[in-house]
């Protein structure tokens, strides 16, 4: 049996090299590619082949997370498997809650990538140690778990957002974090996109009510 593979990248230089190895290997073939959310969606609604969707959280126009559990939500059978650059447990924690069924670390060997890949095929579910750890806790903690605000956000961006509901400007937080004012507020413009809020006002009053505002 042919495992299908759908790409979801906003970076075609990391898609033209994944579909390179994944149409090398046997049994897997690439049936389609997207930049985007709304390209993801229209190539699922296209009735096209897709057992894997292997998904990248960070999006040009929106969160991989919120992606996955739209897609899930209407394509319950396809299994999606998570592409970060970084460790970032808590946001791959939020993608297996949405219903991602594991994980890729971007410079994992193309080995692991196959092993991942049949994997989430066969419906293993595919986890660090670390975010296994974490996920177990959430599932056996039921709702005394600790809950992860703002899951869509990075831990960079929910850093900045907590400094900037602590009342903090754009020149204090750069100080406070080490980086160029430039960065902080394209953090903050990602921030109150990913958010849907009007304002820097908005986004404080929306983050103190999520408990962040602690750190000034």
């Amino acid at each position: 049996m042919t495992i299908s593979v759908a790409l979801v990248d906003d970076h075609p230089v990391f898609r033209i090299g994944m579909a390179a190895l994944l149409d090398s290997l046997p049994g897997i073939r690439v049936t389609g590619q997207a930049a985007s959310a709304a390209q993801a969606l229209r190539l699922l609604g296209s009735g096209i082949a897709v057992d894997v969707v292997l998904m990248d959280l960070d999006l040009g126009d929106g969160s991989g997370i919120d992606l996955t559990r739209e897609l899930l939500g209407e394509h319950p059978d396809v299994r999606v498997l998570v592409v970060t650059m970084h460790e970032d447990d808590d946001a791959v924690v939020a993608a297996v809650r949405a219903g991602a069924r594991g994980y890729l670390v971007k410079s994992a060997p193309p080995d692991a990538v196959e092993r991942a890949v049949r994997a989430v095929a066969a419906g293993e579910m595919i986890l660090s140690p670390a975010v296994a750890q974490r996920a177990m806790s959430y599932v056996l903690g039921g709702r005394t778990a600790t809950r992860l605000p703002f899951p869509q956000l990075t831990d960079r961006e929910r850093e900045v957002l907590d400094l900037v509901a602590a009342g903090l400007d754009n020149a204090s937080i750069a100080r406070r974090l080490g980086l160029s004012p430039k960065t902080v507020r394209n953090n903050v413009a990602t921030v109150l996109a990913r958010l849907a809020l009007p304002d820097r006002s908005a986004a404080i009053v929306r983050a103190r009510a999520e408990g962040l505002g602690t750190s000034g």
